[in-house]
């Protein structure tokens, strides 16, 4: 009887150790299986958002709406108004009393004089003079710097 309780006990063990490995790939691939399942179902909760999102953007006041929110449009006839912090928006000088309309800077020149300046600025390098400007006549007039006309006897580089 020994014999035979050995026997059964070997045959066991063999089947545990054949049947514990395609156990567990089993237990492996129905969780896999049940992660890709709850991914489709959240691709396909995703897939009717943008659909119904998609479906607001056929409607006129929908997308009125969304340009008033987005774009800060206004329809003819309306007065926008903008609410800013005043923690974090710049303190801005008040225009003259003048009837001259003022830019955010305060000065009373039009934009495309302000437009110029920056630019004759921008093109200005630290230390070298100023460009001549052309007058109204046509002439040539410098900004009170003298530049030396002869090639010799430069005192500093730049």
């Amino acid at each position: 009887m020994t014999v035979r309780a050995l026997v059964l006990g070997l045959v066991c063990v063999l089947a545990f150790v054949l049947v514990a490995p395609t156990f567990r790939a089993y237990l492996a691939q129905a969780a896999q299986n049940a992660q890709l399942r709850h991914e489709v179902a959240m691709a396909k909760a995703h897939n009717e958002e943008l659909t119904a999102q998609l479906a607001r953007w056929n409607d006129q006041a929908y997308v009125i709406a969304q340009a008033r929110e987005r774009l800060a449009y206004v329809l003819p006839g309306e007065t926008a108004y903008r609410v800013v912090d005043p923690q974090s928006a710049p303190a801005v000088p008040k225009a003259p009393a003048t009837g001259a309309p003022a830019a955010a800077d305060g000065s009373t020149a039009p934009w495309y004089a302000n437009l110029w300046g920056s630019v004759q600025a921008a093109g200005q390098i630290s230390g070298a003079p100023p460009a001549a400007t052309t007058g109204e006549n046509g002439g040539s007039s410098t900004t009170g710097a003298t530049t030396p006309t002869s090639g010799t006897g430069a005192s500093g580089a730049p």
